[in-house]
Parts: structure tokens; C-alpha cells; sequence
């Protein structure tokens, strides 16, 4: 199935602690059905130090399900995502708005 949600959209958490909160995908993984989203989701993991970092409590962001975020249109509201062919190209579009997203 082709991706309605890719790396760089900007999405709204839909569920969870984070409801509410927008931000960027940083990385998909169609597979398990889980993306990252920068900003939302994060846990601290305690590091070790390395010649290179210097360790310690560092934020990082965990995964998120897919069905739990949702594409943020033109006006700043979650709007679900479809396909529909312009010419010979398959484009995705906002429900809301008709708005063709990938341009």
C-alpha cells in the first residue's frame, strides 16, 4: 500500500500523552506501522560517556504508531490523506481541503 504519511509531513498526535502536539517526521518504518516524530514522544535514556559524546541524560524520541498521528493541512487542522491521479501521476491530497499535498 503507498504511503500516506512520509518523512518531512508535518503531523498532529491524535492519542496518547502527547495529544495535540505537532511536529516533523524524522523516519518511518512502514513495516511495523510506526513513525518518529520530532519532538513528540521522547523518553530520557541515560548514555555513557565516549571520546565523541559527552553522555549523561539525553532526550531521545521513541517511535509512534501511524494510526495515532494525522497529516496536518494548509489551515492547521488533521485532515486524513487519499490518492487520486492527475494525468498520468499519483498524488496525494488532503480530505478537507482537496489541496494536493506532494507537489
Amino acid at each position: 500500500m503507498a504511503a500516506k504519511l512520509k518523512k518531512g509531513d508535518t503531523v498532529i498526535v491524535l492519542t496518547g500523552k502527547d495529544k495535540g502536539k505537532t511536529g516533523e517526521i524524522v523516519s518511518v518504518d512502514p513495516k511495523a506501522g510506526k513513525a518518529v516524530v520530532d519532538g513528540v514522544n521522547t523518553a530520557i535514556r541515560h548514555t555513557r560517556q565516549t571520546q565523541n559524546s559527552q553522555g549523561g541524560r539525553v532526550p531521545k524520541a521513541l517511535p509512534l504508531d501511524l494510526s495515532n498521528l494525522a497529516f496536518v493541512d494548509a489551515n492547521g487542522k488533521a485532515t486524513r490523506v487519499g490518492f487520486r491521479m492527475e494525468g498520468d501521476k499519483k498524488v496525494r491530497f488532503a480530505k478537507t481541503t482537496g489541496d494536493v499535498i506532494d507537489a
